[in-house]
């Protein structure tokens, strides 16, 4: 993690457990992600950026200055070629899920969360963490789901999804499933929720007045090996 090297450079910690107590963890945590033996969590990395004003984009591994305030003049010709440094993904974090259903609509609650981008993803996009086993194979706790929210029609109608594709779901809570629509007399009147772990989560349906919003998930993010 070269960032801890950068923050001791700068003064800015005393050390692993001055680093771990900002992050609200153990001296051991910080020195197995050191070690490269595990990956920081979305709430570290949230934790991180907060507390000492890191580019986000720089712990995603992309040629950016370490801290957001870095003058353009800092900034070298790589950055440019990553889009100038602008941040189009906004980074929901754990603790920030169980409040996205009720604020997602106001946008003074994005300017809030962190941003980073991502080269070849263009457009305001979300980024949310993933947590538990539902979605495996496909999808690991501790994945990132890059994910574009869909409009309705100008009619209020439902937006226009693809049956058995992976979504984001916001109703009174926030989940990441296999879609498929339901029909009652040739209308989608409710969505079927499915999990891909199958022999553990079964599929549930959920009427289309309880969905505040649905999110069609682009691309992931894993800091899991290929084994």
């Amino acid at each position: 993690m070269h960032i801890y090297k950068i923050l001791e450079d700068k003064h800015l910690i005393r050390g692993k457990s001055d680093l771990a107590k900002h992050l609200g963890t153990y001296n051991h945590v910080i020195n197995s992600i050191l070690q490269g033996k595990r990956n920081l969590t979305v709430e570290q990395i949230h934790q991180l950026c907060e507390t000492f004003d890191i580019d986000a984009n720089y712990l995603f591994g992309l040629d950016v200055p370490p801290f957001r305030n870095t003058s353009d003049n800092d900034r070298n010709d790589s950055s440019e070629i990553v889009g100038s440094g602008r941040q189009n993904i906004r980074l929901v974090p754990q603790k920030a899920l169980a409040g996205y259903a009720l604020d997602f609509q106001d946008p003074t609650y994005f300017k809030e969360l962190p941003g980073f981008s991502i080269p070849g993803m263009e457009g305001e996009l979300l980024a949310f963490p993933v947590s538990g086993d539902s979605m495996l194979p496909t999808i690991t706790s501790g994945d990132l789901v890059i994910c574009e929210a869909l409009e309705r029609p100008l009619d209020g109608s439902f937006p226009v999804i693809r049956d058995n594709e992976v979504y984001v779901i916001v109703s009174d809570v926030v989940v990441v499933k296999r879609v498929q629509q339901l029909k009652t007399d040739g209308q989608v009147t409710q969505l079927l929720l499915i999990s891909d772990n199958t022999s553990v989560y079964q599929p549930y349906q959920l009427d289309l007045e309880e969905i505040k919003q649905v999110l069609r998930v682009k691309r992931r993010l894993t800091g899991h090996a290929i084994s």
